[in-house]
């Protein structure tokens, strides 16, 4: 469905991108922020679920900046070069790359933005620094970020066996950003990746992207009806 392509970034330098359109005229665009593990098969098919459902999909190859057409897997090796990856990808770089990622798809209305794991905390921050409304999913790393202001509606997913988010770690996200939409479900870290089975949970992840898409329905595709 989707197709690969290059968006420019604010530092002169081409990264590439998932890009995924709806058969009809889009309801609003959403950048999709990758886990650790790269713009791999996942990623797109999330990019193109957010396409089926109405929404111009994109997803930017950030690691591109360090090394072009990352896809790792989720073992041992794929998580221990991910982690390295992520370490040279500061969090002002990855929001200006979401920036350069939003502005490639203005033609199709308002534009949000969703992320996963590593992903969530970008998610985060583009609703506190860049005013998109956001969806994060399981951002370990948010907790750092919590003092920020939202300039845009924002929600949360997390597990609750999710050892790398204890409940205390949740409690602390309804307490900093009470207007904010925080949901847990019975699943531990990355529920939503379909394609491992050791961390996929089919009713948790239906759930929350139920959940995801009324939230974009209200904040991206209502906000230009």
């Amino acid at each position: 469905m989707g197709q690969l392509i290059q968006i420019n970034t604010a530092r002169m330098q081409c990264i590439g991108a998932y890009l995924a359109k709806p058969v009809r005229a889009p309801k609003g665009g959403i950048v999709v922020v990758q886990e650790i593990f790269g713009v791999n098969a996942h990623m797109r098919h999330v990019v193109d679920h957010f396409a089926e459902h109405g929404y111009t999909a994109i997803a930017p190859a950030f690691f591109d900046h360090v090394e072009r057409e990352v896809e790792l897997g989720y073992d041992e090796a794929g998580y221990a070069d991910g982690k390295k990856l992520v370490g040279e990808i500061p969090f002002d770089l990855a929001l200006e790359d979401v920036a350069s990622a939003a502005e490639s798809i203005a033609s199709a209305g308002r534009i949000g933005c969703v992320g996963y794991c590593w992903g969530g905390t970008v998610a985060l921050l583009a609703a506190t620094r860049l005013g998109l409304p956001a969806v994060s999913y399981y951002g370990a790393r948010n907790v750092n970020f919590l003092a920020e202001r939202p300039k845009a509606p924002l929600m949360f997913h997390f597990g609750e066996r999710d050892t790398s988010i204890p409940p205390e770690a949740v409690d602390r996200h309804r307490a900093a950003l009470p207007d904010a939409e925080v949901h847990t479900y019975p699943a531990g870290h990355a529920f939503n990746r379909e394609v491992d089975p050791k961390a996929y949970d089919a009713p948790s992840a239906n759930l929350a992207l139920e959940r995801t898409l009324a939230f974009f329905d209200r904040h991206l595709a209502a906000a230009q009806a």
